[in-house]
């Protein structure tokens, strides 16, 4: 009838802190309680047999005191014996025929009055009892009736109540919520999960991001250190060069070209390493990308492709950084520019768009190279990241830093076979980011 619920691990007791097994004396001891859905069956259970006892016990009580106030056998013991008496006092009294005849029917009266007294006086005691065992089993009645009914709600409460409960444990641990079923419960439960499914998301994406910012920081240290590294050396090395120029044989200049080749790779890894290494900084001003992606897609794009560019006239200003979206541009357009090989179609379109509600503009990258698998795909904005022969794999990730900067967003759509589109989605005005003091993100 009342089902109990197993104890799952949310019941069980925290374990304190320090050392295991170490005493604390802040620590209160642990009272254990019935879980909630025997609290609540009882509960529900005495708000319907309380009453109804106090209610049957109060009934019994006036039953069985007024019954036999109503009977009153003894007092017509009394009256029939008083009655007898007079009766039997003019039994020889000169007595008229009507005065006669009336005594008879007084007599008779009195005698049959006084016979349905004593049979109600049987009866009261045993119409009491029997009224108190009806009370009774209405009473055990009324309790299976409202037991099951505070069954059926416990449960309809404690099960909804119970996960919900367990929900909470799996979003602290990070782990997923279980997948969406029939309804249980009252709709408001229903309510509670689908508020606690959208926090759950949130919490996830807030975690996420919170990984791949501190990644992302990692990676600029580390960049930074390395591009500072880097430039130490190169500086002395390109002046070594160019003394071994004006004054090694002529045997020597293919190794002198070799060398101030490999340290011109070395430079250019360098600027990289620094590109990526910090974030766009100075003053913001309005930026006119459809002139901008223009001026970009003519320079980079050779004669040898088919260049097609499609810029609305109607964009707004974007609020921003030029010289970073330059490079994150241009980045992009060169990996399309190696994707498709010596032929085929670059696409560039720029329109305006909304974003996070907000006007913004799009840009969007099309190329008719071999496109990216899938697995690869989902990692090509990572640092380091590269299947080029001496490439560092950080212009992806400089472009997509670059517009994460700036508020907006950077996607990768591709198929095998057919080709790759980029999207960048800048906002007017990006969000205010907090100071170089405060995170260090600025150098």
């Amino acid at each position: 009838m009342n089902e109990m619920r197993k104890p799952t691990p949310h019941d069980a007791p925290l374990p304190a802190a320090g050392k295991p097994g170490a005493n604390d004396d802040r620590t209160a001891p642990h009272t254990a309680r019935a879980p909630f859905r025997s609290r609540l069956f009882a509960i529900l259970l005495l708000f319907a047999v309380v009453p109804s006892i106090l209610v049957t016990t109060a009934w019994l009580t006036t039953t069985s005191r007024t019954l036999p106030l109503i009977g009153a056998t003894s007092a017509w013991d009394r009256v029939g014996a008083t009655g007898e008496r007079v009766v039997s006092s003019l039994a020889d009294a000169p007595l008229s025929p009507t005065q006669r005849a009336a005594l008879d029917a007084h007599e008779a009266e009195l005698r049959q009055s006084i016979a349905m007294a004593r049979r109600f006086g049987f009866v009261v005691p045993r119409t009491v009892r029997l009224i108190a065992l009806g009370a009774v089993v209405l009473l055990v009645g009324v309790a299976l009736g409202a037991s099951r009914v505070a069954g059926h709600l416990a449960r309809q409460l404690s099960r909804p109540l119970d996960e919900l409960v367990g929900w909470t444990g799996l979003i602290r641990s990070g782990v997923a919520l279980p997948a969406a079923r029939t309804p249980r419960g009252a709709p408001e439960f229903e309510v509670l999960r689908a508020g606690m499914r959208t926090m759950a998301d949130e919490l996830e994406l807030g975690r996420r991001r919170a990984l791949e910012a501190e990644r992302a920081e990692a990676f600029r240290e580390s960049a930074r250190r390395f591009a500072h590294e880097l430039k130490n050396p190169l500086t002395p090395i390109r002046f070594a060069i160019d003394r071994l120029r004006r004054t090694a044989p002529d045997t020597l200049h293919d190794t002198i070209d070799v060398l101030a080749e490999e340290a011109g790779r070395l430079e250019t890894m360098a600027r990289s390493f620094a590109q990526f290494g910090r974030l766009p900084d100075g003053p913001a001003a309005d930026v006119d990308v459809g002139e901008l992606v223009t001026r970009i897609a003519h320079a980079t794009v050779p004669d040898t492709m088919t260049l097609t560019l499609d810029v609305s006239t109607s964009l707004p200003l974007v609020r921003g950084y030029h010289d970073p979206l330059v490079r994150a541009v241009g980045n992009v357009l060169l990996n399309a520019v190696e994707a498709c090989g010596h032929g085929g179609t670059i696409q560039v379109a720029v329109e305006p768009s909304v974003f996070a509600a907000s006007p913004a503009v799009r840009i969007c990258i099309r190329d008719t190279g071999p496109g990216i698998p899938p697995e690869r795909l989902a990692h090509i904005f990572d640092p380091y990241v590269t299947t080029k022969p001496g490439g560092t794999g950080l212009g992806l990730a400089i472009a997509r830093q670059t517009i994460d900067a700036h508020g907006g967003e950077l996607t990768a759509h591709s198929t095998p076979g057919e080709g790759t589109e980029i999207r960048f989605v800048l906002p007017m005005t990006p969000p205010v980011r907090p100071s170089a003091s405060s995170s260090g993100a600025f150098s």
